[in-house]
């Protein structure tokens, strides 16, 4: 599971980096962090790889938001149109 980091230095092994969406930028990141890793690797240990993450899990990992969607009012006075 392990990112080849023989290129690390080589700025043109990053270029990606740049046309990635937020999703794609968080993935890297997210693979890349040991713990992470590891428990990819218990996952894998135990076969269950391919079952959903456990909401807990889902959480700890940042794949989902800590509370429900709502709307946000920033003291707006009237409303936008388009």
């Amino acid at each position: 599971m392990r990112p080849d980091t023989s290129r690390w230095r080589d700025n043109d092994s990053y270029d990606y980096f740049d046309t990635l969406p937020i999703e794609g930028l968080a993935w890297e990141c997210l693979r890349r962090h040991e713990p992470y890793q590891r428990h990819y690797q218990a996952l894998l240990t135990t076969r269950a790889e391919k079952a959903p993450f456990h909401p807990a899990a889902q959480r700890q990992w940042g794949l989902r938001f800590p509370g429900h969607a709502g709307f946000v009012g920033l003291g707006a006075r009237r409303s936008l149109v388009a």
